[in-house]
């Protein structure tokens, strides 16, 4: 053990604090992929580090203590999605790429994997949240972590053989419910070609004009709203949510700030009222890009604005 896992494990209550904070943020997107929601997240980690308190004599220093808080976070968010009072898909949540960011491998910490695209991004995570909590935890474990077989059969109390099966079955429902049509998802950040459309998304909304909004979506663009269940497919089935929002009987004008979730291209919209002196929060944009144009849009709320560090209202 380190000098700090020696004094953690005494009972120092601040050298426990800080050798679990290291791994917070980490910890959080690992229960907020299990979870699909980042509220949820926070809390099934505040349950994870008191868990780990409390059980801390039961830490016997023979694994690594990164991979004994992964399998309490992991039994946590099992339990949680467990629940009779049922969770499901209209919990999810977008997370700000300013924390993932917190997330980088570092010389003292090399098994930590930096958070790519495909691991975070939305269509990803829904259809995650398809899969029984046991496979879920196992493909996660396997193919986002990188974890062997072995360690991720420890990490479920769980036989080698059996934690390959349940991986084998999730890998075939992912596949199944994951779209045909997948760009390169490996980019850490949205491309250049995202951030031009995004630009031009911006622009369109700013001046109100539905037909710039309309030239850069996609033929079978889908627009949903988490956490509504309905959702808008095809271009035609969209076109009314354009002019609804920037023609002639709109609501007021718009001012939008860009910002990044799950690795996508993401615009914050304020709304301007008549009468009123400020723009004030109104919803929460992610884009998925595709071959120039935008192929999805999930509108959410504002109450995901402070996760991501922004304002409720903007001033002229």
């Amino acid at each position: 053990m380190t000098t700090l896992e020696e004094a953690a494990f005494a009972g120092d209550e601040a050298a426990f604090a800080a050798l679990a904070g290291r791994y917070r943020r980490e910890l959080h997107v690992h229960c907020y992929r299990m979870l699909g929601s980042y509220d949820e997240a926070e809390d099934a980690v505040q349950d994870t580090f008191l868990h780990a308190w409390r059980a801390r004599d039961s830490y016997d220093g023979r694994t690594y203590f990164r991979a004994w808080l992964y399998k309490i976070a992991t039994n946590i968010c099992l339990d949680v999605v467990r629940r009779p009072t049922a969770r499901d898909l209209v919990w999810l949540q977008p997370y700000p790429d300013r924390l993932l960011d917190e997330i980088a491998p570092a010389d003292d910490r090399p098994d930590v994997v930096a958070v790519d695209r495909e691991t975070i991004e939305l269509t990803f995570l829904i259809a995650l949240q398809a899969l029984p909590p046991r496979q879920r935890a196992t493909l996660i474990a396997r193919d986002v972590l990188g974890w062997s077989a072995a360690e991720t059969a420890g990490l479920l109390d769980t036989s080698v053989a059996a934690a390959n099966s349940a991986l084998q079955r999730a890998r075939v429902t992912m596949q199944q419910r994951l779209p045909v049509r997948r760009s390169d998802w490996s980019a850490p950040q949205p491309t250049a070609e995202e951030r031009e459309v995004l630009a031009r998304f911006i622009d369109a909304h700013q001046r109100c004009d539905a037909a710039a909004a309309i030239a850069i979506a996609a033929e079978d663009l889908r627009i949903s709203m988490p956490p509504d269940r309905l959702s808008f497919d095809g271009l035609a089935a969209c076109l009314p949510l354009f002019e609804r929002g920037l023609g002639p009987n709109r609501d007021g004008e718009w001012r939008l700030v860009p910002t990044s979730a799950n690795r996508l291209p993401a615009a914050a919209s304020y709304l301007l009222r008549p009468g009123d002196t400020v723009w004030r929060a109104f919803k929460l944009d992610v884009l998925r890009v595709h071959d120039g144009k935008i192929a999805e849009i999930m509108t959410f709320g504002y109450s995901r604005f402070p996760a991501f560090g922004l304002p409720d209202r903007l001033t002229p």
